[in-house]
């Protein structure tokens, strides 16, 4: 789990692109052209990006979508990560069916092909380090890796969290003929593979250079490796009998909290440098934690102490006075008088919410989001960053 993280000050540093090349968040409104069943509780959604749009939802394999609607009279905000690998005039996500879960439930009981959500624009840091440099486009990405001599990946998913990684998979496949790719893929059973079909085809493609381990938690497969749950002991077997750690260029892990933290810790026992691992979470692992979709109603005493909140957004510039003992995260509060402030997960989970910090000091209780370079040039989560001076601006356009 994260600790707690320090105070965040601002700072100043030269215009340069940022870590991942991010598009200034914006909703727009997208037609479903198509939509594919995938499991029984998950399907595929495609989405058809006007001409005049395609620029701004140009993405880099592995990054993720905000999707928004309202259900019930609730405007709902969700975010998924984009499942293929580039092509202008679409974007295909996968929506696996939580348990719970309103907005996931009703797209897979409701959502059809003439209906329009709105998405905004890609974003996302769960990329390669070929794209983290200043690659601005795809086809730079793919260029790039085709220059590299040798590039061997690993991946490690479980559940929908091979959406991502199948992106990321068949564009570094694709693109340079020296591209090694592992995947360990973790289930409960062969009826709950997302891209099945998919994932066997690539092998089928390229059976010298990609290397799929799926292990199943609840049905027994020859292997016992290969079968239960991955736990600390049967991950220390993998890497003894299946994969290497010594001449991997970049690992990728995108699960559940409780496996991306075990590979991570894994990994860095084994001294695999961190810069060489990228990871992406789909929840904290914290079921207590709130994941609001308004600012949450807050009591305004005139005469009690409030810490005086400014921010820009799309130009505009607003201020918003939060008292002290509401104890309001900014973003909140920014809620509170513009509801188009980008959020998705409001977990420190997706880093939709990020700005900049240009004035007054923050502390972040959770990042998941953020690279530490970002951290550095003063960009903070605002779900997670609360006021610790009397005034704090922040620059959602930066």
């Amino acid at each position: 789990m994260t600790d707690l993280l320090p105070v965040v000050e601002p700072v100043e540093t030269p215009t340069t692109a940022d870590t991942a090349n991010r598009h200034r968040a914006s909703f727009n409104s997208l037609a479903v052209v198509a939509i594919q069943r995938l499991t029984a509780d998950a399907i595929e959604v495609c989405f058809a990006v006007p001409h005049d749009l395609v620029a701004e939802y140009d993405y880099l394999p592995g990054q993720y979508v905000a999707l928004r609607t309202t259900i019930g009279g609730q405007d709902i905000r969700r975010s998924y990560s984009i499942c293929a690998e580039p092509k202008p005039g679409e974007i295909r996500i996968a929506i696996k069916r939580d348990l719970g879960g309103l907005f996931s439930t009703w797209a897979n009981e409701n959502l059809k092909p003439g209906d329009v959500l709105q998405v905004m624009s890609p974003q996302g840091a769960f990329i390669s380090h070929h794209s983290m440099t200043s690659l601005n486009h795809p086809d730079e990405l793919q260029a790039e890796i085709a220059r590299t001599p040798t590039a061997n990946f690993v991946a490690f998913a479980a559940g929908s969290g091979i959406t991502p990684i199948i992106a990321i998979a068949k564009t570094a496949l694709a693109t340079s003929p020296s591209t090694r790719f592992d995947l360990v893929y973790a289930n409960k059973a062969t009826m709950d593979v997302m891209f099945l079909e998919e994932l066997a085809d690539l092998k089928d493609k390229y059976p010298a250079r990609f290397a799929i381990h799926h292990v199943l938690s609840r049905e027994q497969r020859i292997s016992p490796l290969m079968t239960g749950r991955i736990d600390a002991d049967k991950l220390a077997m993998i890497f003894e009998s299946v994969l290497r750690t010594d001449d991997v260029d970049e690992w990728f892990l995108c699960g559940p909290f409780d496996l991306v933290q075990l590979c991570r810790d894994t990994l860095t026992a084994r001294g695999v440098p961190t810069e060489t691992v990228r990871y992406e979470l789909f929840s904290t692992g914290d079921p207590q934690k709130p994941e609001g979709n308004i600012g949450r109603p807050v009591l305004v005493d005139e005469s009690a102490k409030s810490v005086e909140i400014t921010f820009t957004l799309d130009g505009l510039q607003s201020t918003v006075a939060s008292p002290l003992h509401a104890q309001e995260s900014i973003l909140n509060a920014a809620l509170r008088v513009r509801p188009d402030v980008p959020f998705a997960c409001a977990g420190g989970v997706c880093g939709t919410c990020r700005a900049k910090l240009i004035s007054g000091t923050v502390e972040m209780a959770e990042n998941y989001a953020l690279e530490p370079d970002e951290i550095a040039k003063g960009f903070v989560l605002t779900c997670q960053s609360h006021p610790t001076s009397d005034a704090v601006t922040v620059d959602y356009d930066a």
